[in-house]
């Protein structure tokens, strides 16, 4: 085995039996990141909050000297420990407690001010007795029901012409399932501890459901599948072509994500044993051309300058008229949007960060191909779309890939040499997005890229760089310059992996969009970045990439580390708050219709921004 690649220890995630291969030495809570896990972390990884406490089952897993000061003797001999402070040096076995997990359910029962979130669904059901017909007394079904419950009902047909049969064989006992004024259904016995609703996050890669129980919030299982859209294309702009090129393809993405969404309803009742007519109602976030396509809606007008959205207020329907497979009369709510690609995704994502609240002055980042940034500041919200490119997903990277195995995620520098970490502890086949943000912030520190993004050549180094990595710059005749992480027996396939100058020039372009976007909401909300109090990373890239290599390629703003966190998947937590809260739905829609849409297509200062963006700060913070 080379100097280049440190050996790696298999760290495996209970409950749900999460494997991941990492470096030695790396942090407990990046690990959890890897294996798809965001752990509370309030303190921006200082080891002051103790929030994020696991319990190491099997393996050495040191306490730091934090883990000491903030737990007892007791706790450390039980194997607690803190997972931003401690690191893994073997295979370990690590137990997550649901209240570490940032996600959980006692997380999203916490609303705003902090206060416990009563939970109070849009769907609800009341057992309930009757009077039984007697003579002289011809009151219709209908109204003997509605008076049982004190409340006049809409009554869908299907149900109607179920329910005579249902009371007398029941004699006029049972129990409604309500929403709002809408009878959904007439169940025999007394069925009203029984209810359930799924939230989905359908990403332009990823599609996530989760079953939660309607009466308590608890999640009760989880599944996730790929788009099967990606087959038309991997970003958006390539599905929106395809659909006005060919108008039919409109109806084949519809009905492609809807099977995928079946086949995770699918999971969800296998998993948890629940019956399909017990799932009453389903929430669903995605941006503005997922919401639009799951919808059967065109999203041909967001392919073209002005970029406009067909709705901005959430859309209410019978989860059946999008083919969906659960109780009949479900309804499902498809969230509001604030208007071209930024949708309901990004609402879903301020409800989850709480950033409608007021409290703090925040920044919400989601990294994608589509990268969407929200600014709360001084009683306002402004968000922003900007096109990031797919670099950050491996996409026009000489040899990137997805993070899947094989892939390079992680690059670090020793005294002598680099190292580097490999997706499922394989060989090396690429180079995803995190990999590729490594690389190039290590190399920066190096001095082997300058400001500009040039790759130096040999004879240009720095004096002060290792002998061994100075032999990894690779002069062509045409003089142009790649930087080689790999050796030939460290892949498969028996090539070298290399980090080359055009991927740099592709880095600097994702970054620049991101960089110009956040700049811009500053200065139309005329703020500084000096007094945000908060940068938080949403989306699954967000969860894997090192704070301090994001912000040496000037990703994020050049702010001290403890104020960037990440909050995982914002998404899909703001559809659990939705559906768990009828309040935080009437807010959500009030919060899409408040926050301030900043166009930057057309904004002649973007240009001057991103052009500025694509120079590398010159300079780190070291906190």
């Amino acid at each position: 085995m080379h100097a280049s690649k440190k050996p790696e220890y298999r760290a495996v995630f209970q409950p749900g039996n999460r494997s991941v291969f990492v470096l030695a030495g790396t942090p407990v809570f990046e690990a959890a990141a890897r294996g798809g896990l965001v752990l509370n972390n309030p303190c921006g990884g200082n080891g002051t909050c103790g929030k994020c406490r696991v319990r190491v089952v099997e393996g050495n897993c040191p306490p730091s000297r934090s883990c000491r000061d903030k737990l007892s003797d007791s706790e450390i001999d039980h194997g607690i420990r803190l997972a931003c402070q401690a690191r893994i040096e073997d295979d370990c076995l690590i137990e997550v407690p649901e209240e570490t997990l940032f996600d959980s359910s006692a997380r999203i029962l916490v609303a705003a001010e902090d206060q416990q979130l009563t939970i109070q669904p849009c769907v609800r059901k009341q057992y309930v007795e009757m009077p039984l017909p007697a003579a002289g007394d011809n009151l219709d079904d209908c109204t003997r029901l509605e008076r049982a419950l004190d409340q006049s009902l809409k009554t869908p047909l299907s149900v109607l012409r179920r329910m005579p049969e249902l009371l007398r064989q029941n004699r006029f006992k049972g129990t409604a399932v309500l929403y709002g004024h809408r009878l959904l259904d007439f169940e025999t016995d007394d069925t009203s501890e029984t209810a359930y609703g799924i939230a989905f996050d359908l990403g332009s890669t990823t599609i996530v459901g989760t079953l939660l129980n309607l009466r308590t919030g608890r999640e009760e299982a989880i599944a996730a599948a790929m788009n099967p859209q990606i087959s038309v294309g991997g970003d958006l702009v390539s599905r929106i072509l395809s659909i006005n090129d060919r108008p039919e393809a409109l109806e084949e993405m519809r009905l492609s994500v809807s099977a995928e969404l079946n086949n995770l309803i699918d999971s969800l009742m296998e998993q948890s044993g629940v019956e399909r007519r017990n799932v009453y109602e389903l929430a669903l976030a995605g941006n503005s051309a997922m919401q639009q396509i799951f919808c059967g809606v065109s999203p041909a007008a967001l392919g073209e300058i002005p970029f406009s959205a067909a709705f901005q207020k959430g859309v209410i329907c019978r989860a059946s008229e999008c083919g969906l497979r659960t109780h009949p009369e479900a309804p499902l709510y498809v969230f509001p949007q604030i208007g071209g690609f930024i949708g309901g995704d990004t609402v879903a994502g301020v409800m989850a960060a709480l950033m409608h609240t007021g409290r703090r002055k925040q920044i919400l980042i989601d990294i994608g191909t589509n990268g969407e940034i929200v600014l709360a500041v001084n009683g306002r919200l402004l968000a922003a779309s900007t096109a990031a490119g797919p670099a950050f997903e491996g996409a026009r990277i000489v040899q990137g890939m997805r993070a899947a195995p094989g892939a390079i995620e992680k690059v670090t520098v020793n005294e002598e040499d680099i190292e580097y970490n490999v997706i499922g502890d394989t060989s090396a086949r690429g180079l995803c997005g995190t990999g590729l943000i490594d690389g190039a912030a290590e190399l920066l520190r190096l001095g082997l890229i300058d400001s500009t993004g040039r790759l130096l050549k040999p004879c240009e180094a720095p004096d002060s760089v290792p002998a061994k990595i100075r032999e990894r710059l690779i002069e062509h005749a045409d003089e142009h310059v790649d930087f080689r992480i790999t050796d030939k027996d460290d892949t498969g396939n028996g090539s070298e992996v290399h980090l080359y100058q055009q991927d740099i020039r592709e880095l600097q372009l994702a970054t620049a969009a991101i960089r110009a976007g956040t700049r811009m909401l500053l200065k139309q909300a005329e703020a500084k970045i000096e007094e945000i109090d908060e940068i938080m990373l949403a989306g699954a890239f967000g969860n894997f990439i090192r704070r301090r290599n994001a912000r040496r390629i000037g990703l994020l703003p050049q702010v001290d580390t403890r104020k960037i966190n990440f909050i995982g998947n914002a998404a899909s937590m703001g559809a659990k708050i939705v559906l768990l809260s009828s309040e935080l739905r009437q807010l959500a829609e009030k919060t899409a219709a408040r926050t301030e849409h900043i166009e930057l297509s057309s904004d002649p200062e973007f240009q001057n921004e991103f052009a500025e963006a694509m120079i590398f700060p010159e300079e780190e913070l070291r906190t």
